[in-house]
């Protein structure tokens, strides 16, 4: 559990809520649910449109590594492909062959099959590093919708401040109507900027975050695989892979 991204939302909206307390208002002037639909489902609308269905459900889902982020280290690869240097050194490379079941990840095993089969260490790189590239491609193309809905979201606030003063112009006879449509104007303007600048934009920078952290991982793991095909010391293998260690 990634715990400053808690602290982090829980800070900025309680530093909103209280200084409004502090200036005199009222929370309950905050919660507008008109201004809510037309900021929230304008801009889910807009992103929608932006992006494939694909695209759009998998960025959804990567919400999840804001909280909970993907479970692997630098150092337990690091660790993995240490051994397998030692050993191959040792006995060869076929004996790397028991390893490739127990791995959990597809890239990493077929990353351990082309080193098993004798591919040669410059076309390991070479093919391994394209997968890379699409992947990583593949993943923010996801996490843009993030990004998306931080700069869609404060303009869709702004009509939603449009629609509520259209509003007051119509109803200028009936000064009872006057207040909820400024309120709407106003509200809607906070909930576009708020939601773009306290939710939107920073789970964007945090999954993107993520992604280079993930790809720095399988670059270390293909440096550390073409290592071993071109017979280094395991020393050397391992020290090469400790520079990807920030």
């Amino acid at each position: 559990m990634d715990s400053i991204s808690l602290v982090g939302i829980a800070l900025g909206l309680a530093a909103i809520l209280i200084g409004q307390v502090l200036e005199g208002g009222h929370l309950s002037s905050l919660m507008q649910p008109t201004a809510f639909l037309i900021v929230v489902g304008g801009t889910a609308g807009a992103v929608m449109l932006q992006s494939p269905l694909r695209v759009f459900v998998d960025g959804l889902k990567m919400a999840k590594w804001v909280f909970v982020p993907p479970m692997s280290s630098h150092e337990a690869i690091i660790e993995k492909v240490s051994a397998w240097s030692t050993v191959a050194r040792k006995e060869g490379l076929l004996v790397l062959e028991g390893q490739i079941d127990g791995l959990n990840d597809p890239f990493m095993q077929r990353g351990l099959q082309m080193l098993v089969d004798g591919v040669e260490p410059g076309r390991l790189r070479e093919v391994l590093e394209v997968e890379i590239d699409t992947w990583e491609g593949q993943l923010k193309q996801k996490a843009k919708i993030w990004e998306g809905a931080g700069g869609y979201a404060p303009t869709i606030g702004i009509l939603g401040a449009v629609l509520g003063l259209i509003h007051v112009m119509e109803n200028l006879s009936d000064p009872s109507k006057l207040g909820a449509g400024i309120a709407v104007a106003f509200v809607a303007t906070i909930y576009g900027v708020g939601l773009a600048n306290l939710i939107f934009l920073p789970i964007a920078k945090k999954l993107q975050a993520h992604i280079g952290t993930m790809v720095s991982q399988r670059e270390m793991f293909v440096d550390g695989l073409v290592g071993i095909a071109s017979g280094d010391n395991p020393r050397i293998v391992e020290s090469r892979m400790q520079g990807y260690v920030v």
